[in-house]
Order: structure tokens, then C-alpha cells, then sequence
């Protein structure tokens, strides 16, 4: 048997995840080599500064600033400088060079992965991203590769370990969201910035790639409806635990019905929800991440694991480059995307959810009445009140919370209705003049 010439693998990156890609590679090059079926040897790791100092004490003469040079000579090149420029250009110049490219640019993916997958399939090359979400969690290849033959209905995903560090920190120590961010951010789970991650944008660039991997259609990520958790309060974390929730920020793809056709639609969306204490995703602590597949023959199926991290991602990004080296070896034309469905996107106006709304509203007669008669009005029906008032209210008295103006407070929850109906039922209940103001509003998922 001819041994495979040895492939040429360019690092494009140093950070923590790209140092622990070459230290594994020069460490375990010969146990890579044999699930591989040839040797892999790491020629060059393109960097801005080749003196900067790094967490893994590396080969100097490994490092360059020509990154082009050295995507040139390589037959895969793996990404893990992140952002879009200069990554865009070095994936398409190493694309467009006949080489196979891994990346876990989710930013890059999320906004110009139909242009780079295309490019890929024109020359036979292949494109490999399982570290783009959930960092060691196996989820692209699973939704790409074994459930292509299902029907994937829905994915709920905590998919940004930094969110759900804080909200867990909120509902198991008593912090409020500044207090666990700042946690979060001595531990290095949160940027300087941490508007990617709070602001739910890191969030919903995931729920893009999965949406588009689960329902073979392109999703772009501006079509992706987005909330992140600045405004969680402590009450509400406090809130949702007397009522048996926590919340979550939850990344939901899932496949819908279009009102307007009658015919399949898909929703990308990202936002902090209530979810069930039962609920399986209930369970994932600190920084974790989970992605619950809720498929048509399959069933539900449940990936968790570490989000982030440099030896956890490495993990993944070496993975994929196993792959690319077993093509190599074995030949043939890399495996295009399956986005040809062309299934629409809708607007987030169409999606079926509940709402739990808390209101503070004002102590007299007949209050309950007119906060029942606006829903009705908008055809959204309610499941259960928690009533914190006294009797005048005009229904029977539970534990009573009194605001300091001698108001109350209503906790209302709803059966599903479409989201467009229950956003303006609760611009009404804001406007009208019996609710002194809408205190908290949170969607209901996994239920």
C-alpha cells in the first residue's frame, strides 16, 4: 500500500483556541496521523505580531506575518482569527488555491457563508465549521450529516456560555445582572465588551448556522429577530423561580406554518425566555451550552458540553481536520451544503408563543375586567392570573403584594398565540389607563 504524501496544514491565528490547535498538532501528530491515514504536519501559523506573548510556549520559527504566502503552499488551512476581514479574503484566496479550509468563525459564517460554501463547491474544496457553535459540542455534523435523511421541526439552544454563566449565577447566588457579569468577566468568560454576548449578536449568529443547517435553507443573519438579556432584572430571575421557571437566553429555530400560505416558513430567533425547571435545558449550569433537536422520526435529542474554551474548541477544529485529511487521502469532490430548500424566512410576527406578563396596575373596582377585556380584544387567551391585590380588584384575593402607591401587581400568563397579537396586547395593556406599568415581559419556550 502507498503511504498518502503528508499534508501541509496553515494556521491562520494564535489565540487561545489556535494555540491549542498547534500544541496538539506537535504534540499528537503521530495518533492524528493515524486516524488520518497520513502524516499532517503544521507548516506555518500566520499572526499580526510574531512576539506577542501567548498562553502556549510555541516554535518560533512556525510564526509569520504572510498569511498569503502561506495559505498558498498549504493543503488545508484552518481560520481562527475571527471577525470578517481579513478572514473573508484568506478563506476564499485558500478556497480558490484547491485547499480544504476549517474554520470556527461564526461571524463570518452567519454573514457570508453562502458565498464561501459556494466558492467551495465550484472547485471541489470543502468547508468544515463544527467548532463555529457550541465550541466542543458535536451539533454540525449531527444536523448536516446523520439527521439529513429526518425532518427537523425545532431546535431550542443555549448556545453563548456567557449568558448562560450569568443567568445561572442570577438564579443560584442572588446576583443581579451587574454583579454576575462582573463575574463572569474575572473569569474570563466575558469580554472587556461584552455587547456580543449580553446583546445576544454572538447568539444569534449561531442560530443562523443551525437554522440553515437544520432546514437546508439559507437563513442570513440580519433575518435572525434578537433580544438579549440587558434588561433581566433580579426580580424577574426571583419571579421565575417562585413560579418553577428559570429563564434562559434561548437561540430557537423551528419550523412554522407561513399564515399568509399555509405553507412551511422557517423562524430564526434569539431571546431570554421562561423555561419549565423540567425542561432538560433547565439543568445546564455555568457555562455550558446545550442544543435540545426536536426531529420528526428522530425524536428529541439533546447535545451538551463546554461552549467555549481553548482546549474544548481546539477539540472540534481538530476533529474537522481529521475529516479534511481523511478526503484527502480517500479523493473526490468535497460535500456540498444542503441549502436548496428556499424555505422562507418569517418575520418573528408569525411565530406561536406564550407570554408572562407582570403588570402594576391600579387598586379600584374592575380592574381585572378591563386587563381581561384588552386581551380578549386581541384574541390572545389568558391561562392563569396571579393575583398579588386585594379584593377590590374585582376577583378572588391569592397573596397579596401591594406596590408602595396602594397598586398591585397581576402576573398573567397566556396560552400560545401569535406573537404579533401579543406584542400589541401588551402595547395596549402600556397605554391603558388602569395599568400604572407593564413590570416584566417574558416569552415561555420548551413547554
Amino acid at each position: 500500500m502507498i503511504e498518502y504524501r503528508t499534508l501541509r496544514v496553515a494556521l491562520l491565528g494564535a489565540g487561545s483556541v489556535g494555540s491549542q490547535v498547534a500544541k496538539q498538532l506537535l504534540e499528537h501528530g503521530d495518533e492524528l496521523a493515524s486516524r488520518a491515514g497520513t502524516r499532517i504536519e503544521l507548516v506555518g501559523i500566520a499572526v499580526r505580531d510574531v512576539d506577542a506573548r501567548r498562553d502556549v510556549d510555541l516554535p518560533r520559527h512556525l510564526f509569520t506575518t504572510d498569511a498569503q504566502t502561506l495559505i498558498l503552499g498549504a493543503d488545508v488551512v484552518i481560520e481562527l482569527i475571527g471577525g470578517i476581514e481579513p478572514a473573508r479574503s484568506y478563506l476564499l484566496q485558500a478556497i480558490n488555491s484547491g485547499a480544504d479550509v476549517v474554520t470556527a468563525n461564526k461571524a463570518l459564517l452567519a454573514t457570508h457563508g453562502p458565498e464561501l460554501f459556494a466558492a467551495a463547491e465550484q472547485v471541489g474544496a470543502q468547508l468544515y465549521y463544527e467548532a463555529a457553535v457550541g465550541g466542543a459540542i458535536p451539533i454540525i455534523r449531527p444536523l448536516r450529516d446523520s439527521l439529513a435523511g429526518d425532518r427537523v421541526n425545532r431546535i431550542l439552544g443555549i448556545v453563548n456560555g456567557t449568558t448562560n454563566y450569568i443567568l445561572d449565577r442570577m438564579d443560584t447566588e442572588g446576583d443581579d445582572l451587574e454583579s454576575a457579569l462582573a463575574a463572569a468577566t474575572a473569569l474570563g468568560y466575558a469580554e472587556a465588551d461584552p455587547t456580543a454576548d449580553i446583546g445576544g449578536y454572538d447568539a444569534a449568529q449561531k442560530a443562523a448556522i443551525l437554522a440553515s443547517l437544520a432546514f437546508h435553507t439559507s437563513v442570513p443573519h440580519d433575518a435572525v429577530y434578537r433580544e438579549g438579556i440587558e434588561g433581566i432584572t433580579k426580580e424577574q430571575i426571583d419571579s421565575a423561580r417562585k413560579a418553577g421557571y428559570v429563564v434562559k437566553l434561548l437561540a430557537i429555530c423551528e419550523r412554522i406554518l407561513d399564515p399568509a400560505t399555509g405553507r412551511d416558513g422557517v423562524s430564526a430567533r434569539v431571546y431570554p425566555a421562561l423555561v419549565s425547571r423540567k425542561h432538560p435545558l433547565a439543568a445546564v449550569h455555568g457555562a455550558n451550552n446545550a442544543v435540545f433537536v426536536q426531529a420528526e422520526n428522530a425524536g428529541d435529542l439533546m447535545f451538551y458540553g463546554a461552549g467555549a474554551g481553548g482546549p474544548q474548541t481546539a477539540s472540534a477544529v481538530l476533529g474537522d481536520l481529521v475529516s479534511a485529511a481523511r478526503r484527502h487521502v480517500v479523493g473526490g469532490p468535497g460535500v456540498a451544503e444542503s441549502t436548496h430548500a428556499d424555505i422562507p424566512v418569517l418575520d418573528i410576527g408569525s411565530v406561536l408563543t406564550r407570554y408572562q406578563v407582570s403588570l402594576e396596575v391600579a387598586d379600584e373596582p374592575g380592574v381585572l375586567a378591563r386587563i381581561a377585556g384588552v386581551f380578549s380584544d386581541h384574541g390572545v387567551s389568558v391561562e392563569v392570573v396571579e393575583q398579588s391585590t386585594p379584593r377590590s380588584l374585582g376577583g378572588e384575593a391569592t397573596p397579596v403584594r401591594e406596590s408602595p402607591a396602594r397598586g398591585a401587581t397581576l402576573v398573567i400568563g397566556t396560552h400560545e398565540a401569535p406573537e404579533a397579537a401579543l406584542a400589541a396586547t401588551v402595547a395596549a395593556l402600556a397605554a391603558n389607563e388602569v395599568v400604572t406599568s407593564v413590570a416584566s415581559v417574558l416569552r415561555v419556550e420548551g413547554a
